[in-house]
């Protein structure tokens, strides 16, 4: 009998997963389905883009059907709950699906209602309408304080915020109210980035740009009556545009099931993928806490870990020799702006050291853009 494997998320980690389990295991052995809430598989890191009109959201969303090898089966709808006893899935409509394997892929929610005037007062580019209508406010914005910051840790692409700040002062030189604009960066903790070597990289970079920055801003509310962004140290910075990344939480899934922890997100062994504590079910990706950035990286590299893990317990009821233990590696770029980017590569024992800026991983890093939808989901990378 097949052995079932159900993974809910249909991102990055899920996708490619659920495709290399079709690949390296015949369908008498196994039997996968994924469940994804609308069968939409969005390329995140795209919404930098949309802000400055440089990509059309349009373009970063694909039928998660069509990505999907056609022996893996589909399911359009919200799971609800994990019951780990009796080892199935309910999904919103009341329905149960079994598993002998679960992988939690369900990624990172975001949450700006946890920071009080949040709505009424800041933006982002972390979906598709709030880069939307960033883009707007950008277009119709003629100079003033404009203040980027992070709410809270951690969040999805952590370079982002930083690539927004030199996309920002780059699209605004090209606009010609530079010279009008004061910048700001914000960031929580006591460097611009929270890897060391990556914030010495980046630190005389906004400075040469003439971007201003603030440590240990922790916020606390937003103030969009007065346009003041105010920290739990105390402090208030005025802004005229504030782009305020928000803060981000484990699905409610897990939330609901019991299997996370305060902010939601899975105990698992950072090596094995393995949920702490559970037999039978694995975390991938942004849903987990393991000690990486939640980036589509780390899930594509964790979703060929796990896929090799877990073919060879199916087949041999035993881990394998090789290539079944996560060892924290990413690879990244880093944008910098006025055409040029950086490349972030590291692991658990490795941090990064980022390269000059140069136009080459700028472009390398517009290709992969491109090409990611022939590569990265249907794992030939």
């Amino acid at each position: 009998m097949a052995h079932e494997i159900v993974i809910l998320g249909g991102g990055v980690g899920g996708t490619l997963l659920a495709n290399l389990l079709a690949r390296k295991l015949k369908p008498a052995d196994v039997h996968v389905i994924v469940v994804d809430t609308n069968g939409q598989h969005v390329y995140q890191p795209g919404w930098l883009y949309v802000p400055f009109r440089e990509e059309r959201p349009e373009a970063l969303v694909r039928s998660e059907r069509r990505l999907l090898d056609r022996r893996i089966d589909l399911i359009t709808r919200k799971a609800e709950r994990v019951n780990a006893r009796k080892q199935e899935v309910r999904l919103e409509d009341g329905t149960t699906i079994p598993y002998d394997t679960l992988v939690i892929a369900t990624g990172a929610a975001l949450a700006p209602e946890e920071v009080p005037g949040y709505t009424a007062g800041a933006h982002h580019f972390y979906s598709e309408e709030a880069a939307r209508q960033l883009r707007q406010e950008l277009e119709g914005f003629t100079g003033g304080k404009l203040v980027i910051g992070v709410a809270d840790i951690p969040y999805k692409c952590p370079p982002a915020p930083l690539e927004f700040a030199f996309k920002v002062e780059e699209y605004l030189t090209r606009k010609g109210v530079r010279d009008r604009t004061e910048i700001i960066y914000l960031s929580p903790i006591n460097r611009v980035f929270t890897i060391e070597s990556v914030s010495e990289f980046v630190t005389p970079l906004l400075e040469q740009r003439g971007i201003r920055y603030e440590t240990f801003f922790n916020t606390e509310r937003v103030d969009a009556a007065s346009q003041k962004v105010i920290s739990l140290e105390g402090s208030e910075v005025e802004y005229d545009l504030l782009v305020l990344i928000p803060p981000h939480r484990g699905a409610k899934v897990v939330r609901d099931s019991g299997l996370g922890d305060a902010q939601g997100w899975l105990p698992t062994d950072r090596a094995t993928l393995q949920v702490k504590g559970q037999e039978n079910i694995y975390g991938l990706g942004d849903a987990t806490d393991v000690p990486v950035s939640k980036s589509g990286s780390a899930a594509h590299f964790e979703a060929k870990v796990l896929a090799e893990r877990l073919a060879a317990l199916i087949r041999t009821g035993r881990p394998p020799a090789t290539n079944g233990v996560y060892d924290g590696s990413v690879l990244c770029f880093l944008e910098t702006g006025h055409g040029q980017a950086s490349q972030l590569v590291f692991d658990f024992t490795h941090p990064p050291h980022p390269p000059a800026p140069s136009t080459f991983y700028h472009y390398e890093k517009l290709l992969f853009n491109r090409l990611y939808w022939q590569i990265v989901p249907r794992g030939l990378v």
